[in-house]
């Protein structure tokens, strides 16, 4: 566990998968009863900084990826499925970990944007400048972040089969490789930076997922689940004892007449059992 895990962990958003299935219907809602509303949600980096629109940086959650039907609907509730097995798999600190990540790194693309056309330009005038980000806002959706979702469940579980078309069996360590294809492709082709810098948050999302766990990322469920139930043990255990012998490792759990002190001789904080203080040897 790591330090900021130690301090932040608590604060963890438990089934957030569940919460931005939630936000999505929200977003569907408020396309069915007013959709030029959600124009202002989108993540609009002019109107953020020029006309204090701050909400925009979190609002833009909730704008629908797609359009409403059985296919999207299809799609979410495996979205939905996989992010729970992530969950359960990393544990809910990780997994919310990754999801903000793609989202910071989806805002700080945002802003990129900006600067790129106002240095080309030279500046720009504001109708022009209110109108390009108005459009370009709606390539900022979560539709990219659910895609580096299913690169990481297909990184984690690669030997996993599903059915593709509901029909022809297949493991997702293709479909993933496939995925990603299609993401640099569309990158590529693209003449949207907009839509390029989406694509690449995405991506840069997973790459430093995939760097700091390459070497865990082909552990199975049960290997994971035993390592966390080790550390957990271990850490039942430091808790449950005060005092361990450098030497032979008892404590008092062990025998609770047993006395331990530290050697002033030593160099470091080595504790004794009464057995080793006077016969080990002295670290300098």
């Amino acid at each position: 566990m790591s330090n900021f895990e130690k301090k932040f962990g608590r604060y963890a958003i438990p089934n957030i998968s569940l919460v931005l299935i939630l936000c999505y219907v929200a977003g569907y809602i408020i396309n069915l009863i007013n959709g030029s509303f959600l124009t202002y949600l989108t993540l609009n980096p002019y109107e953020i900084l020029f006309h204090g629109q701050i909400w925009r940086l979190v609002t833009w959650i909730i704008v629908p990826p797609s359009s409403l039907d059985p296919f999207t609907i299809i799609m979410l509730l495996f979205y939905y499925n996989i992010g729970t097995s992530l969950e359960r798999t990393w544990g809910t600190y990780r997994y919310n970990v990754y999801l903000f990540m793609g989202m910071l790194f989806t805002v700080i693309g945002s802003f990129l944007c900006m600067g790129y056309y106002y240095l080309v330009t030279g500046g720009m005038d504001s109708v022009v400048a209110s109108l390009l980000f108005t459009q370009g806002s709606f390539m900022f959706s979560t539709y990219y972040i659910n895609m580096s979702i299913f690169l990481a469940f297909a990184a984690t579980f690669p030997n996993v089969q599903v059915l593709l078309m509901f029909v022809i069996p297949i493991k997702v360590k293709w479909m993933g490789i496939v995925y990603i294809v299609m993401m640099v492709w569309e990158f590529i082709a693209s003449g949207n930076l907009f839509s390029r810098m989406a694509i690449g948050a995405s991506l840069l999302n997973f790459i430093v997922f995939y760097a700091r766990t390459k070497n865990r990322i082909h552990m199975t469920p049960k290997q994971i689940k035993r390592r966390a139930a080790f550390k957990q043990e271990i850490k039942r255990n430091v808790k449950a004892t005060g005092h361990r012998c450098a030497i032979c490792g008892r404590t008092e759990a062990d025998d609770p007449t047993l006395e331990f002190r530290f050697c002033s001789k030593c160099n470091g904080n080595y504790e004794y059992c009464q057995y080793h203080l006077f016969t080990h040897e002295h670290v300098k």
